[in-house]
């Protein structure tokens, strides 16, 4: 098999989650889909904007890594996907997660731009204390991943 152009593989990803997440909703009760969509769009290089399509697909449905690889997602893709991905069971805790990410410039990238949409209060109707807790987590997160 041919491997596909990064363009290729972009508008790929962009087919996958939006068929992987189509019957979701996010807190807001937004389709999901608009949410890896906004982190696309906080993402400058192509390579970042593939995994941001692709960032909860392997947490949050039933579309595994094997079935990217056979769509024809390179290992480095994968790999990165790997790395943003919170297996089940896994008693990583939240910070040792973070840390782990500061070392992959696409990693890094793309989960803060992650943390950047999710950190928008305003996309949740009626906040919680619950959801001003997870706010100060991701404000958190990002203070890592952003220091020089």
């Amino acid at each position: 098999m041919n491997e596909l152009t990064v363009e290729e593989l972009l508008i790929l990803a962009e087919q996958v989650a939006t068929e992987a997440h189509k019957n979701q909703v996010d807190l807001g009760n937004v389709p999901y889909i608009e949410h890896p969509r906004t982190v696309v769009s906080l993402c400058s290089s192509k390579k970042a904007k593939i995994i941001a399509w692709l960032h909860d697909v392997l947490e949050d449905t039933t579309v595994t890594e094997a079935d990217l690889i056979q769509q024809g997602f390179p290992m480095d893709i994968i790999e990165v996907l790997r790395l943003l991905t919170k297996q089940p069971g896994d008693d990583e805790n939240y910070e040792g997660y973070i840390l782990r990410l500061q070392h992959d410039p696409l990693a890094r990238e793309v989960k803060i731009a992650d943390l950047t949409h999710n950190s928008d209060i305003t996309r949740i109707p009626h906040p919680t204390a619950e959801d001003f807790q997870r706010l100060e987590k991701y404000k958190h997160a990002l203070s890592i991943l952003t220091e020089q």
